[in-house]
């Protein structure tokens, strides 16, 4: 199961945050987020250690945008959680593979995602709220029986350290792996790293 853990702001809980065994970290390029990253340090350009990836997350960014801030923080994938069009998400799959979030709370908020099959390489089912995530809520986990594409996904919105059995349960076959924030922080992109490392093992534990 593939961890992510987004909205990380601050330099010295990033460093704390890579001796972690995680997959991705979430870098917020979006002004009106509470998270976005609006400072300087060595540790946002240069690669992370322990192989984890830099995902940057973007909403209706406009595509020479995304390739600036690409080579400016090194990034390894894009997120993009607006009203990105599938022509576009091929666009900016040309230079970086590509995370597509979705605002969930119906089943039928699940069939817009075919038009984006074959263009992304992950979607990322999350809360549907007027912000573009980090609400801290949870959708229906149920709902996701209802998805029948091809593209694996991330599973986001409000998931807390007491559901790491609840997680273990999925057993959906393009289940990909967890998208961690706001119920691991004790400010808006600060993490807590014993609380994080306490729910990683509770995952890892058969």
């Amino acid at each position: 199961m593939k961890i992510k853990v987004c909205g990380m702001k601050y330099p010295d809980n990033i460093r704390q945050l890579t001796n972690l065994p995680i997959d991705y970290m979430g870098l917020i390029f979006y002004a009106k987020s509470p998270r976005f990253v609006d400072q300087q340090d060595d540790i946002f350009s240069a690669p992370l250690s322990g192989n984890i990836l830099k995902v940057g997350v973007f909403v209706d960014a406009d595509i020479e945008y995304i390739k600036q801030k690409a080579q400016d923080y090194n990034l390894n994938f894009a997120q993009l959680h607006g009203n990105e069009s599938p022509l576009f998400c091929k666009e900016v799959n040309s230079f970086l593979p590509i995370i597509k979030a979705f605002s969930v709370a119906e089943i039928k908020d699940l069939y817009k995602t075919k038009d984006y099959e074959g263009v992304c390489d992950y979607f990322l089912f999350d809360t549907k709220t007027p912000q573009h995530g980090g609400s801290g809520q949870k959708f229906d986990w149920h709902i996701l029986d209802a998805y029948t594409g091809n593209t694996p996904f991330l599973l986001s919105g409000g998931i807390a350290a007491e559901d790491a059995q609840a997680i273990k349960k999925i057993q959906h076959t393009r289940f990909a792996g967890i998208d961690l924030n706001s119920k691991f922080e004790t400010e808006p992109g600060l993490k807590d790293i014993d609380l994080l490392t306490t729910f990683i093992k509770a995952l890892d534990n058969e």
